[in-house]
């Protein structure tokens, strides 16, 4: 498995842990009824800890479309290199980081985080040019 697909696998990974840490905190917040409930009024009821959970989740979904095709560019361009398997692992981590930075109200460095983990993909499409 090529280092970008590794990373792939590993974004999967974190993905899976937000989800399950934003329903965790929804749990908390509404209890087992109110989460397989109806989920009416429900900002009004959570902490705001779990609002910024399912926010992050909200991004971190956003995000794994475009580093998903960056990973396809790289890897169906045969243009694969040291430089997009750092780019991948970059992702990789300024995601795993970007969720408990978003939980945990980490101002600026939310930001920084995830203009980090953006170039990183975009810097992956632009080596699949060459």
């Amino acid at each position: 498995m090529t280092p970008e697909l590794s990373a792939l696998a590993a974004t999967v990974l974190i993905h899976v842990v937000t989800v399950i840490w934003a329903q965790r905190a929804l749990e908390a917040d509404i209890g087992r009824d109110g989460n397989v409930g109806t989920r009416e009024n429900l900002d009004e009821r959570l902490s705001e800890r779990c609002k910024r959970l399912r926010r992050a989740l909200a991004n971190h979904t956003e995000n794994i479309g475009p580093f998903i095709i960056a990973v396809l560019l790289v890897t169906l361009t045969d243009s694969a290199s040291s430089f997009t398997a750092i780019c991948a692992w970059t992702y990789v981590a300024a995601r795993a980081l970007y969720v408990p930075a978003y939980a945990f109200a980490w101002v600026p460095w939310r930001s920084v985080i995830y203009v980090i983990g953006l170039l990183a993909t975009l810097l992956m499409i632009g080596a699949s040019f060459f």
